[in-house]
Parts: C-alpha cells; structure tokens; sequence
C-alpha cells in the first residue's frame, strides 16, 4: 500500500502491535490527554472541530470525545494500514470520524478550520518537522489550542526504544528544543500550560527499575533530562 509521505518511516511490527494495545491507550493515551486537559486554562470551546494529527490506530477517539465532545473529529496519518485500523475503530465505537491520508506536513484542511489540534506521540516520527509545525499553524483558527505530547531524545535515543521501535534519530529533540519550536512558530503559552511527566515507562536504559527497587533515588526535576513533555499551546487572536 502507497504511503501517504515520502519521507514516512515505516513502524517495526512490534511497535505497530503496541500502538493498538490495551497499555497504549490506557497507560500512555488516557493519561497524556488527561494530563494536557488539566494543562488548558481557558473555557473550552463548544462542539469543537478537533484534528488528531497522526491519529495512528485510531485509539485516542474515545478518549479525545469524552474529554472535548468533538462536533467534528478528523483523524490524520501517512501510513494506511493505521488508517484502516482507525476506521475499523471508529465504526465499532459508532463515531463519525474524517479519515485523512496525509502527511502532517501537508495537511489538506483550510487555512484556520480547526479549534483543537491534538499531536500526541507524533513529532518524533516526523522528518519535516518545521513545515508540519507551519501547517498546525495555518489550519488552528485564531485562539484554537495545540495540546502537544512528546517523547524526547533521552528516551527516544536509548537501546530498548531503538532496538524496538523505528524513527528518523536525526531530527530527536529535548523538551527544551520542542518548546522553542512552538515558540519560534508564534505559539503562546506559560510555563503552568507545560508539563514533564517522568513516569516509570519512560525513564532512559531502565524503566526506572533501579528506582523501583531502591538502588538509586529519582532525579528532581531540574537535574535530570526530561523524557516526556505536555504543552497547551495557543495561536494568539
């Protein structure tokens, strides 16, 4: 099957095996988007137009429905075989869901047509980072919120992940890297608006297991390198 992006890079089979699991969605998903809802500060807006820009499998739509009750829920990917999976599950959940085949870097929506754009776990797999941040950009209306949940370079680039999963290694960056991204771009947001959850999963060459069994102590935060990082971003008016 034809990708939808030149520069995609193909999923090993075990990754595209966990991004449709129960712990995918339950202890990655569930908990990124509760954790980016409790990050926005302002009312949300009424029946949304929310784009899931790299919507993978399609198991962020019932969580993404509950928590902001979409008028409209668009799911974007390059590779086809997720978007048959979001499809899938999308029917079986009973929701409407526009199902887009595209790279994020070439988003075929108008200019400032949707309120929420959710990129959760995404941008690590992304080449053409900058023009995929310019077109978030130019489809978030004026005030639309980017709710924006990555893994970094310290976990990314680590012999477990690596040894797992696939992705392009030259364009990894840390949280800090991320945020003057989005800031670069225009976006505005607080340091309140960010979050660096440091959950077991994603600690760098254990899993936080010398932690768990108390061999050594958890960095605080301020001496460690952040491995995970939420942002509420908004487009201003």
């Amino acid at each position: 099957m034809e990708r939808a992006a030149a520069t995609y890079v193909e999923e090993t089979r075990f990754g595209f095996w966990f991004l449709q699991s129960h712990v995918w969605q339950h202890h990655v998903l569930r908990v990124a988007i509760n954790d980016l809802k409790r990050l926005i500060e302002a009312p949300l807006p009424q029946a949304p137009v929310l784009l899931d820009a790299g919507c993978g499998q399609g198991r962020s739509f019932r969580l993404l429905q509950e928590a902001f009750a979409p008028a409209r829920l668009i799911g974007l990917d390059a590779d086809p075989h997720s978007l048959d999976c979001s499809r899938a599950e999308a029917e079986q959940l009973g929701l409407e869901v526009q199902l887009i085949a595209s790279d994020c870097a070439s988003i075929q929506l108008p200019d400032a047509s949707v309120d929420i754009l959710f990129c959760h776990q995404t941008f690590h797999h992304l080449v053409e980072q900058e023009r995929a941040l310019a077109e978030f950009w130019r489809v978030l209306k004026p005030g639309g919120l980017l709710l924006f949940a990555e893994s970094t370079k310290f976990y990314i680039d680590t012999w477990v992940i690596r040894w797992l999963f696939r992705h392009p290694m030259h364009v990894q960056k840390s949280a800090e890297e991320y945020l003057g991204m989005l800031r670069q771009q225009g976006f505005q947001f607080e340091e309140r608006n960010v979050s660096y959850p440091y959950l077991w999963w994603s600690r760098s060459k254990d899993f936080g297991l010398l932690e768990r069994w108390g061999i050594m102590k958890a960095k605080p935060f301020g001496q460690r390198d952040e491995t995970l990082v939420n942002v509420v971003a908004r487009k201003p008016c």
